[in-house]
This record gives structure tokens, sequence and C-alpha cells, in this order.
């Protein structure tokens, strides 16, 4: 820690298609990674665990690639710990938190839906709180994206209602929505890599009170477990599975996330994110044999129109 001036990179220009591009391959990896860890959930590893994993093994990641490649990024002053710690607690770690608890009482689908009230309340933050002026095509587009999440999720077949689950639920799209604005606002100080860097660092600080690492179940790391669904008769290590979460599922999505900052607003950012559980359906089909009705195809164009109308609203 430093109160020394911060190397001061140029600023560059922004380029919205990178951005988009950025947006849009971090969500799909987001969408693979949910697969991925349905496998290890049912290995018997539980949700609290793979998450405490997932941020830890993330942080090692970012600190490892800034120490080889340019460790003076990693320099903080005093003063920017604060923000650092609510980042990295509020945002990454309680978005993970909240959702895990929701899903233990409610269906994935409605907890996703829930979840990706988010982009609303990104548009709604930048309106009221920023006095940006959000163009009525974006409103038109978070309407139509929500729709298309609700068919294809399915919501009328998802379950029992748990009033409990909707509060996490919710909770996870506050957080959601604070990690995305914490972040477009924290990309404007320093690198996205080292932001993520410490905010990862205080996110698995926070785990290790949560869940003390001298409790974990290092057993279940090294057992093989069946890849599910079209891929049954193939096996894998869990914690060759729990590499790729941490790598392709963590580490590099949230990296494209963060950057896709610097070229677009959080408010297109967010609705871009809105591919996940598009993306994650298809997967889930390819992969596990879920079924993928008529309805969800609907959905899923619906939710890439909006996009797309999203994009337009210069």
């Amino acid at each position: 820690m430093s109160e020394a001036p911060l190397p001061v990179t140029p600023a560059s220009p922004r380029r919205p298609r990178v951005g988009y591009a950025m947006a849009a391959a971090g969500a799909t990896l987001w969408a693979i990674n949910g697969t991925v860890s349905k496998v290890i959930l049912a290995s018997g590893v539980s949700s609290l665990r793979l998450a405490q994993v997932r941020m830890t093994g993330a942080l090692v990641g970012f600190v490892l690639v800034l120490l080889l490649a340019s460790p003076e990024r990693l320099r903080v002053r005093l003063r920017e710990l604060p923000f650092l710690a609510i980042f990295g607690i509020g945002g990454l770690a309680f978005v993970q938190w909240f959702y895990f608890l929701s899903i233990h009482r409610l269906a994935i689908g409605i907890a996703l839906l829930i979840e990706y009230v988010a982009p609303l309340l990104v548009a709604l933050w930048a309106r009221y709180v920023f006095h940006e002026h959000v163009r009525r095509r974006i409103w038109v587009a978070l309407a139509l994206a929500l729709a298309g999440l609700g068919l294809i999720v399915d919501v009328r077949h998802g379950g029992t209602i748990s009033t409990g689950g909707i509060a996490f639920a919710l909770g996870a799209a506050a957080a959601y929505t604070f990690y995305i604005l914490l972040a477009e606002h924290g990309v404007g100080d320093r690198d996205a890599l080292s932001l993520l860097a410490w905010g990862f660092g205080f996110g698995a600080l926070f785990w290790c009170f949560v869940a003390p690492w001298w409790s974990f179940p290092a057993r279940r790391v090294g057992a093989d477990v069946s890849l599910l669904g079209h891929l049954s008769a193939h096996h894998l290590p869990v914690w060759a599975l729990m590499l790729f979460v941490i790598v392709i599922g963590t580490i590099v999505p949230f990296f494209l996330i963060v950057s896709a900052l610097r070229h677009l607003p959080a408010t297109r950012v967010g609705i871009i994110a809105m591919l996940e559980p598009v993306a994650a359906t298809i997967v889930a089909w390819a992969w596990l044999d879920e079924s993928l009705s008529a309805t969800q195809l609907v959905g899923a164009a619906i939710v890439l129109a909006a996009i797309v109308l999203a994009q337009t609203a210069r």
C-alpha cells in the first residue's frame, strides 16, 4: 500500500463494438460455467464452498498475472481501500451468496429471472440518481428482455414460490446492480485486472470468515465424477472442473465484463449480460439434455431482439 501516485495510463478511446463483443463473450462464458458448476454441485460439493473456491482461485489467478506482467499495478492508495472492500464484498461476494441462498428456496430459473431485474435497476439508478438521460428505447428493451427471460425460465412451471427465496434473489439483483455500478466507477481510476484482483481479495477474505478453510471437504476435490447428460460416459476429477470454473468461468468473463465498461455505459453492459440465461438454456439442452421448448426459443429470440434494440439507442 502506498500514498504515492499510481502510474497513469493514457485514456484509450471508447470502442463500442469491442465493448459489445467483450460483454457478450463474458455472458456466454458465465452460461457455460453454470452447467460445469451443476456437475460439481452434483458431486456433493456445497454451493457455499464452490463460491469460496471460485473467489479465492480467481484472486490467486489475477494476482499471479499482475505479478508476472506488471506488479506496480497492484499498488493501492490507503484512501482506495474502503471502495475496494465495498466492491469486493458488497458486489462480488454478496451477489454469489444471495444467489446461492435463493436457489436453495426457489427453482434456479425463477431465481435467475429475479436476479436479472438488475439491468432495470441500473437504468433507474442512472436516470434518477446520476440524472443521466436514458432513452425510451432502453426502457422498451429492458421490458422485452425481462419478458423473454420469463418465457425462457418458464415461471409457470418453476415450482413452489418461497418468500425468503424471492427476498434473497432480489438481494442478488441488488448486489449485481451494485457490482456493475461500482465497476463502472472503478475502471475510471485503475485498470480492470487490478480492480478485480483487489475486489476478489476482499471477497475471498469475507468467505474465510463465512466458511473457514480448515473445515473444507478436501477429499471431494480428488474424486472423479461423471459429466452427466450426453457426456455421462466421461469422467473428470472435481479439481479439474473447479479449475475450469476459476479460469474460464470467473477470471476471463469478469475481466471481459469489467473491461467492457471502458467502452460502454453500465446500462448497456447490463442488458448484454442478459445473454447469459439464453446461452445457459442452450448449453443445458446440448450438454445435459434438458428440454428446450418452442416457448423457450421464442423467449430467447425476444431477449436477443431486446439487446439489439438497446444497442441502437445512441
